[in-house]
């Protein structure tokens, strides 16, 4: 194998998992350490640099950092119940703890004379405007809805998210100078376009959901509703009680939303009823872990047949009993079990067995192309459609996803108009920032806290359930308590906090070897990495993660750490009796809008 070249950005981004994961690639550890410390505003910015919205995700986050945090796979070696660092509900104490910061946000920017329009105030749009606005871009934000926020605001039930927190955080974004047109709704893009915009940006969601026409649908419709809707008009006051047995129907979080929301609505019997499997439903397994708490019964292999109806009034619901069965490709099918059919009593249907983009508004004969499915082409890096100045992000570009998806697509959307608005070729993204600092503090002592603590993941404590459930409105997560926040930050494990190893200073003495607590330092003989990761001194199985391989040492042999289980410690630079081995605090932050994304030459025109 050839030396690792530790230079290079991406490697140790690899090796920091959680950020590596992040769809905004947030420096996770950063924040911990400095929650641990009790300095929550600034563990607040670091957040609002990369994702926007802490308070909101803090709550509200698909947390793609968890299942990749190193913790799970350390204590599944190590421990009965291995479980990764509550990192989603740690950024929520960063929001909830901090001070005033609103002194530490950016002001708007001198105007540039560039106007932008950005179509729909949800997460993917209000990212774009937060980016733009300081650089002295006019932005004006679309949405049909009087208030920003998006599907945030409409989507999310108010017993996980606070209406006060979406405005405090949407608030900070408007407050730059937006302007925010709210209940005016884009009816042609062609009319915005010809408005003189100079760049626009779409980020309406996928607001439409899907039916599902079956017999009795037409029939009993008073009775059966859209998700999507059904959850908006709860959101605005229009539905404030259901019928007392609900059927929700579908496996995703927005039916994990729905079903909770019936229950705190006057349903006594509510229960989700999947097609699928219980393992392959697109609910995050947290959300499906809160609906059963909550007494709401997941029944699965079940497909709908038929609604049931008396005179307009809906009574049940058939289903047909499947069974999962793959063919010689791997590829699943849903085929009948051969059981009877199974029927439940219902008043009240809810549907939400998915989302689909609707573009009535876009104008075919712009030039701006659409795929089978009815999503725009795009360049996935750029995010610019075949309208060179119409860009898309969030669900309104790839399908429906999550809050932290649409804030990543809105800082490379702002990126791009950025560059487009400057005469560059968009096409040529900007590297990230990048520091190493070494934390020796002496000899053998840390600047940071390298001990690890043996706990287990801490519970976030609920509201009581005989008083959540009575109001839609009562929040049920409490959030950690200072102290609480404290032992969970405690369980992090500084993987920014690099091992880094310099050839020249090794006498091979092997100490580091004998001390690793996770055998993950081997000095062998150099050779194919396929051929050399079983015969370290703990065979390196995870492929997903790098080996870090020095030059070749006085002996001939490299030094070889495998990356997958290393628990950053520092043991064995504290034992390395010259110093070849350091630890170095790795910080990569992404490059937005603004001058660090422009090429050199423009910015010495600039200049």
């Amino acid at each position: 194998m050839q030396p690792t070249d530790i230079r290079k950005p991406e490697y140790f981004h690899k090796v920091v998992d959680c950020q590596w994961a992040c769809p905004a690639h947030t420096p996770v550890p950063e924040y911990i350490r400095l929650i641990a410390a009790g300095r929550y505003g600034d563990a607040y910015m670091v957040n609002w640099e990369s994702n926007v919205f802490p308070g909101i995700l803090g709550r509200t986050c698909d947390r793609p950092c968890e299942p990749a945090c190193r913790r799970g796979r350390v204590e599944e070696n190590n421990g009965s119940v291995p479980e990764p660092v509550a990192i989603c509900r740690l950024k929520r104490v960063a929001a909830d703890h901090k001070d005033d910061i609103r002194g530490r946000l950016p002001q708007p920017g001198k105007p540039n004379g560039r106007r932008v329009a950005c179509i729909g105030a949800g997460p993917a749009s209000l990212t774009v405007a937060r980016d733009l606005a300081p650089l002295g871009y006019h932005i004006s934000v679309f949405d049909s809805d009087a208030k920003g926020g998006g599907f945030m605001r409409t989507q999310v039930p108010r017993f996980r998210l606070p209406e006060a927190v979406i405005d405090e955080e949407v608030g900070y974004i408007l407050d730059l100078g937006i302007d925010f047109r709210g209940g005016q709704r884009v009816d042609s893009l062609k009319a915005l376009l010809a408005e003189g915009f100079d760049a626009v940006f779409i980020g309406c969601g996928a607001p439409r959901g899907r039916d599902l026409e079956l017999p009795g649908r037409r029939e009993a419709a008073a009775h059966i509703h859209i998700g999507i809707d059904w959850l908006a008009s709860v959101s605005f006051g229009h539905i404030d009680a259901i019928g007392k047995r609900v059927i929700v129907l579908g496996g995703g979080n927005t039916a994990m939303d729905c079903c909770r929301s019936a229950r705190r609505l006057g349903g006594e019997d509510v229960k989700v009823i999947v097609r699928s499997g219980f393992e392959e439903m697109k609910a995050s397994p947290w959300e499906k872990e809160d609906a059963q708490h909550e007494g709401i019964p997941i029944l699965n292999y079940l497909v709908p047949v038929a609604f049931e109806h008396e005179n307009g009034r809906l009574t049940g619901m058939r289903f047909q009993s499947v069974r999962a069965e793959r063919d010689a490709q791997g590829r699943r099918a849903l085929v009948p079990s051969g059981a009877p059919e199974q029927r439940f009593d219902c008043d009240a249907v809810l549907i939400a067995v998915g989302q689909e983009n609707a573009f009535p508004w876009i104008e075919r004969d712009l030039g701006l192309d659409f795929d089978r499915w009815g999503l725009p082409v795009l360049d996935k890096a750029t995010l610019q459609s075949t309208l060179p100045r119409v860009f898309f992000g969030g669900d309104a570009a790839f399908g429906p996803k999550n809050i932290i998806w649409a804030v990543a697509h809105g800082h490379d959307a702002a990126i791009s108009i950025d560059k487009l608005l400057n005469g560059e070729d968009i096409r040529a993204r900007p590297d990230p920032l990048l520091r190493m600092t070494s934390q020796k503090m002496g000899i053998h002592e840390w600047s940071y806290d390298n001990d690890i603590s043996p706990e287990q993941r801490h519970k976030v404590p609920w509201a009581a359930a005989e008083k959540a459930l009575k109001s839609i409105k009562v929040e049920v997560e409490l959030g950690f308590d200072a102290a609480s926040a404290w032992q969970e930050a405690q369980r992090c494990l500084n993987c920014d906090v690099q091992t880094v190893f310099a050839t020249s200073l090794c006498i091979e003495c092997d100490a580091c070897v004998d001390i690793c607590p996770m055998d993950c330092i081997s000095f062998t003989q150099n050779g194919e990495e396929a051929e050399l990761r079983p015969r370290l001194h703990a065979p390196a199985l995870n492929l997903t993660q790098d080996l870090y391989v020095s030059d070749p040492l006085k002996t001939g042999r490299v030094m070889v750490k495998d990356e997958d289980v290393c628990l950053h410690c520092g043991l064995c630079a504290e034992r390395c009796p010259t110093g070849a081995w350091d630890m170095q605090k790795f910080l990569l932050e992404m490059t937005h809008a603004g001058p660090g994304c422009h090429a050199k030459a423009a910015k010495k025109e600039a200049a």
